[in-house]
């Protein structure tokens, strides 16, 4: 099996490194491509140092499955070309409400994979997998019929430099010195930012509007979804709090059941100080940890949740693994 990575040295491209290397997938030739910018740098894998291509001048069809890690500009401009001689899996939205392309997160539906028209796989935005991978054995019990959410996410899903400029905002701040945003709206440092991607004419941002779009194509057209996007001073892993309405009544007791048996899923709920997950706790971790279950008692056969995991893994790296796991699973 040979694997190609585009954007091998950005943030997700990296993490995708770590991962494959996790895995241990049996791979024959790896390829490592990004812009000219870094082109003939060497990254190392398995103890092994890989220079790496131009993607200008780089041959697609070297790779049975290339990875896109590197944006959307890139995906629209070389995902098509490349989908000629190779299976891509996309990380970023420009492919992902494409009727032609299946949207994956394999615990939830795998069987899409058998719909790729376009050799072109999608994967989702990091804040709706992690939301997803919890919803879905729910909903196939209790039928979820409406969810509002408020996601707290890491400055990571802006990429690398956002996370240099949380570090050095911080820095600026306790030494009592002018803060300049520049990957921000404003200050992020000690801050929260209610604010991710771009408005919309209705007032939704883009980042809001992927949840609602992208949660109905994965998992359920039926399902009402309104999503409030926070960007949060933490280097990695976003948190939700969700509020789900089912069609069905459920017991606390047989949800909790339901999430501890759910492929990826960790339920840490405890009632009592640090009795949940948090963030720091989920860096660098697998699975997606479920916290505060709880009934809204305000509305009939409604639940609360605090969902939280690593967006550079469940997000983005490891959900795109998994996807060319399950390819190679029913290849």
């Amino acid at each position: 099996m040979n694997i190609a990575i585009v954007g091998a040295t950005g943030n997700v491209g990296r993490k995708t490194l770590e991962v494959l290397e996790q895995k241990n997938l049996s791979i024959d030739n790896l390829y490592l491509v990004a812009s000219s910018n870094s082109a003939g740098k060497e990254l190392e894998f398995k103890g092994k140092k890989y220079t790496i291509e131009n993607l200008d001048t780089y041959d697609f069809s070297k790779a049975k499955i290339t990875f896109f890690a590197a944006g959307g500009k890139i995906s629209e401009q070389y995902a098509e070309k490349a989908a000629k001689h190779t299976i891509v899996i996309d990380n970023s939205s420009y492919f992902r409400m494409d009727p032609e392309v299946p949207l994956i997160v394999p615990q939830v539906n795998s069987k899409e994979l058998d719909n790729m028209k376009k050799n072109i796989i999608a994967n989702p935005n990091c804040s709706t997998a992690q939301l997803v991978i919890a919803l879905k054995p729910l909903h196939d019990i209790y039928k979820i019929k409406r969810i509002i959410v408020s996601t707290y996410q890491s400055v990571s899903g802006g990429g690398k430099a956002p996370m240099d400029e949380l570090i050095e905002q911080t820095k600026l701040y306790l030494e009592n010195k002018k803060i300049e945003s520049k990957n921000f709206t404003k200050q992020i440092a000690f801050n929260v930012i209610p604010h991710i991607d771009v408005f919309s004419e209705d007032g939704y941002t883009k980042e809001e509007l992927k949840m609602t779009n992208e949660t109905k194509k994965i998992l359920d057209q039926n399902i009402e979804l309104s999503a409030t996007c926070v960007r949060i001073p933490v280097l990695i892993s976003h948190s939700e709090a969700v509020n789900i309405e089912f069609e069905n009544e459920f017991s606390l007791e047989k949800i909790r059941e339901i999430l501890k048996n759910a492929e990826g899923c960790v339920v840490i709920d405890k009632r009592e100080d640090g009795g949940y997950s948090t963030p720091l706790e989920a860096a660098g971790k697998n699975e997606t940890f479920i916290s505060r279950i709880r009934e809204d008692k305000t509305k009939k056969n409604c639940l609360n949740l605090w969902i939280v995991s690593d967006n550079l893994l469940r997000g983005a790296a490891l959900n795109s693994v998994e996807i060319a796991e399950a390819i190679i699973n029913k290849n």
